[in-house]
């Protein structure tokens, strides 16, 4: 007991005399120099302050399954299963928020959300860096699709520069943009723009199968079959035709199954097939378009549009300007409004809308809220 209350009362001898440095005499005191960061570490750190990074995975079952009845050989079922539907997203995003939105401060970021101010041209930053990349794989009804979003956009006191890569196999639309607009702010709440905007994209208006359109109309589906993708047929047999693949299997054995069946596949793989051979072309175009915001605790409207009047016609083969026969015009926009009537009921409208190459594609969402006090 005397050795366990001596160790007691040393400890804090021991644990002060840690802490205590001995400065031997004539022996002069080393100072620890701090090293200061480089100015490219601190403005790296200051771009990426406040990001937010997020992987998640999501999942829901999809369609229920199919039961197919056949009378063929006698009564039989087959049935077909869907897979789950999932999506896989991760990114990084610094893009500050307008007042509308909902502070996720205290939220997990799951993917699922959808944030329509993000295609506005002008963020809620007055002035500085914003950025996303997004890269979002998902499955519906057991098909895969892949989304992609990436921009930096800079925002300055008169000027807005932004380049953008955006794919969405869902809308079938994949392109490159980089912009330079001119920026004029009326006040606060209100500005336009106008500047160029150069487009990186596949060949869109081209049609693979205009060259073996027949005068009638039609097309000679066969030909195309057997000369481009390799099937054949076999008349051996005159009262029993059988239509093969490339790799020789028997896909066919009517006329019937073969232009219902085997025939609008065959079109859609050489479509598929051409349409990736085909060289990206670069588009140069103007662009003009404005911004207006307000917000308030009871009311905020959130409305942006450009619109791009006129490009530079180019001779090259596969230019638009070829498969529209002249100048043609491509605009975007969103609108994000909501107003509460009283504390307890309120109305929103929310949405974006795209039309490029005549291809459109868009998102929105729309409802009233009552809340029972």
């Amino acid at each position: 007991m005397r050795n366990l209350i001596f160790l007691l009362c040393l400890i804090p001898f021991v644990m002060q005399g840690q802490d205590t440095k001995v400065i031997l005499p004539g022996v002069e005191e080393k100072k620890e120099v701090k090293k200061e960061p480089s100015e490219f570490a601190k403005k790296f750190k200051r771009e990426f302050k406040f990001s937010t990074f997020y992987v998640a995975y999501n999942g829901n079952n999809s369609i229920s399954d199919v039961t197919t009845y056949s009378v063929t050989d006698g009564l039989s079922t087959t049935r077909t299963s869907t897979p789950y539907d999932y999506s896989a997203v991760f990114g990084v995003r610094k893009i500050q928020r307008f007042g509308y939105e909902p502070n996720i401060q205290n939220r997990f970021k799951n993917g699922t959300e959808n944030s329509f101010s993000d295609a506005a041209t002008i963020g809620s930053k007055s002035k500085g860096f914003e950025y996303l990349f997004e890269w979002d794989f998902r499955r519906q009804q057991g098909k895969t699709f892949l989304s992609q979003d990436h921009f930096l956009r800079y925002i300055g006191d008169w000027y807005v520069v932004k380049v953008e890569y955006l794919q969405d196999q869902l809308a079938d639309i994949n392109y490159f943009e980089a912009s330079q607009r001119y920026r004029h702010k009326f006040n606060r709440k209100f500005s336009v723009n106008a500047g160029f905007v150069q487009r990186i994209s596949e060949p869109y208006g081209f049609d693979p199968l205009a060259d073996w359109i027949l005068q009638t109309g039609d097309i000679h589906f066969t030909n195309l079959a057997i000369n481009e993708m390799g099937y054949s047929v076999d008349f051996s047999d005159i009262d029993n035709y059988q239509y093969l693949d490339p790799n020789g299997n028997v896909v066919a054995t009517s006329t019937e199954v073969w232009e219902a069946v085997v025939i609008p596949q065959v079109l859609s793989d050489y479509v598929a097939r051409e349409r990736e051979l085909l060289p990206s072309k670069l588009e140069y175009s103007m662009v003009i378009g404005f911004d207006y915001y307000k917000y308030t605790k009871d009311f905020w409207l959130h409305s942006w549009a450009n619109v791009l009047p006129y490009h530079i016609k180019s001779d090259k083969q596969y230019s638009y300007h070829t498969y529209n026969g002249g100048n043609w015009i491509d605009y975007s926009g969103g609108l994000i409004f909501g107003y509460r009537f009283t504390k307890s009921l309120g109305i929103f409208t929310e949405g974006k809308y795209h039309k490029y190459w005549n291809r459109s594609w868009y998102d929105f969402s729309m409802g009233i809220n009552f809340i029972i006090l």
